[in-house]
């Protein structure tokens, strides 16, 4: 109750532009909802610089709401399927995922990129967009603007490969007569599940193949999306582990306090869902609970929009969209020659 109370006008601030950007996004599922909040409420700020009682709520919703969101998507991973389906595109995704975050690390140290910049673009790019971001923000602690910058810069990236990939396919003559090959190279080389959604229907009507194109490149992004918990993890400790190093209070590592626990109920969401399913439970039971989750990711994102300063983010957006356009294109080269190497196409 008392936080209702401290937190309830900025939650209601969020939700006003969360209902709106979702639905707009709905219609426009290429640019979809969270990329709309995040602007409109940027847009917002620029003219409603004291936010006075409302701060606190637009705070606790872009901390505790992005981090529910999270949990919610362990909802939609069935990892049977997931495991079942995604042999034969792991050795690309581990490739991909690998190539995308050593060029994050590379160009960090090169340009001289803020950390949590390059480690949100990094892992953005190579696991599943903004729900990737999402789940790495809290864990290392990235403020509102380095969140904004990381998403407008996966969203710029994400609309071109809607639009190019399929063409690209069809010039590097890909199987048109199924869609293994395309579903594979967009569910490995594009960012967010938004884009691949776009970019393999694109590829299905192209070439009359219902959804076969579809199914397989979902199935390939849900198979990267697992990687979010690995590598959560890893930078939870690592950045535990340096903070303990710089605190001499705090010299002693603690595991409980590097564990993100959102992600251990993201794992026993995924958990629950393979374990009902396999029981007969039909998986459109846990589709609301899916939905739930997107809107709360729309909803975090008008937060952090409205605590995001406009004019710091075009100032120095440059860095981050080198690092972005750096590790798209070594995505999208690795994919195509792991892809070749695998005799796929």
């Amino acid at each position: 109750m008392n936080c209702m109370k401290k937190n309830g006008i900025g939650i209601l601030v969020c939700l006003a532009i969360a209902v709106p950007s979702w639905l707009i996004g709905k219609r426009f599922p290429v640019i979809g909802g969270a990329v709309i909040a995040i602007i409109a409420g940027m847009i917002a700020t620029m003219f409603w610089t004291d936010k006075g009682k409302a701060e606190a709520g637009i705070k606790w919703t872009s901390k505790v709401i992005l981090q529910t969101a999270v949990v919610l998507l362990g909802f939609g991973m069935n990892l049977g399927v997931i495991f079942q389906t995604g042999k034969q595109s792991l050795p690309i995704i581990l490739c991909t995922i690998t190539t995308s975050l050593l060029i994050a690390w590379i160009l960090k140290k090169a340009l001289k990129v803020p950390s949590n910049t390059a480690i949100l673009v990094g892992v953005g790019s190579s696991i599943c967009g903004g729900s990737a971001i999402a789940a790495t923000a809290p864990v290392i602690g990235a403020d509102d603007d380095e969140i904004a910058q990381s998403i407008a810069v996966i969203f710029f990236f994400n609309v071109i490969a809607a639009i190019f990939f399929p063409v690209l396919g069809k010039a590097l003559g890909f199987d048109t007569l199924h869609g293994d090959a395309f579903g594979i190279f967009a569910g490995t080389a594009i960012n967010d599940t938004s884009s691949v959604t776009a970019a393999a229907s694109t590829w299905d009507s192209m070439w009359n193949l219902g959804s076969e194109t579809l199914n397989k490149a979902v199935t390939v992004k849900l198979t990267r999306t697992l990687a979010i918990i690995p590598i959560t993890l890893g930078l939870s400790f690592i950045r535990t582990k340096k903070n303990a190093a710089e605190n001499a209070k705090s010299a002693k590592f603690s595991f409980k306090r590097a564990f993100p626990m959102f992600i251990l109920y993201f794992v026993i969401a995924a958990v629950i869902t393979t374990v009902c399913v396999h029981a007969g439970v039909s998986a459109d039971v846990f589709s609301p609970l899916k939905e739930l989750s997107k809107f709360l990711i729309i909803m975090a994102m008008a937060a952090i929009g409205l605590n995001s300063n406009v004019i710091r983010l075009i100032r120095t957006g440059g860095k981050p969209i080198a690092v972005g356009a750096s590790c798209w294109c070594g995505i999208t080269l690795v994919s195509l020659l792991m892809q070749h190497v695998m005799g796929i196409w």
